[in-house]
């Protein structure tokens, strides 16, 4: 295995940002909802036969309070900003601590009222932006990784294919401690908030159960 057998500029992904401008006009079935999410986000699949999103997807998410529910069977252009935000959270945390980091925004801005200077359009373009700005960054932390782990046991008399594989394996532990990290510093992050507040949807379930 020779990482530098690979094409980086094909196989480093694409930014998966949709603009707010392309989402649909009109309400969607759930149906309609699958079928706009595995077609635009069809380039982030490990396999073909895999899928974005699913019907029993929605209802976990809705029963788990990460969606708000849909009206009479049919979802918003908000119900979507907030299936993206799940589908790129869900990778890396727990149903519970997406629900805890996304209750705020749902509470707060799924529903535009009179009078409000920001929206969840507005939030989903912005961290979207952001996130597809810092792609070229990453690509050049992740090149910086390659380099470094590059003929990482070259002062052992090895053969050229051991040689080649624990230059790989080197390389994806580095890109796996990375994550590693990071998810490390999220959880404390996101545990001190739910101290800080505590899911009012928790807080009403324990409250109905002492009735």
């Amino acid at each position: 295995m020779n990482i530098h057998d690979l094409d980086w500029l094909d196989a480093f992904p694409e930014p998966t940002r949709i603009p707010s401008e392309d989402f649909p006009d009109i309400e969607l079935y759930m149906d309609q909802i699958t079928t706009f999410m595995d077609t635009r986000l069809e380039n982030t699949k490990r396999y073909p036969e895999d899928k974005i999103l699913t019907k029993t997807m929605i209802n976990n998410y809705t029963k788990n309070h990460l969606l708000p529910p849909s009206v009479k069977k049919k979802y918003s252009k908000e119900h979507l900003f907030m299936l993206i935000f799940i589908y790129h959270l869900k990778s890396m945390l727990s149903i519970s601590d997406i629900q805890t980091l996304l209750e705020p925004v749902s509470d707060s801005y799924f529903s535009e009222k009179e009078g409000d200077k920001l929206n969840l359009k507005e939030i989903y373009d912005r961290i979207t932006r952001m996130s597809a700005d810092r792609h070229p960054d990453i690509e050049a932390d992740i090149q910086k990784v390659l380099d470094q782990t590059d003929a990482s046991f070259d002062d052992y008399a090895l053969t050229r294919e051991a040689a080649d594989y624990l230059d790989a394996f080197s390389f994806i532990y580095q890109l796996c401690y990375d994550i590693y990290v990071r998810k490390q510093l999220i959880e404390k992050f996101i545990d001190h908030y739910r101290e800080e507040h505590p899911s009012r949807k928790g807080k009403k379930k324990k409250d109905e159960k002492k009735d």
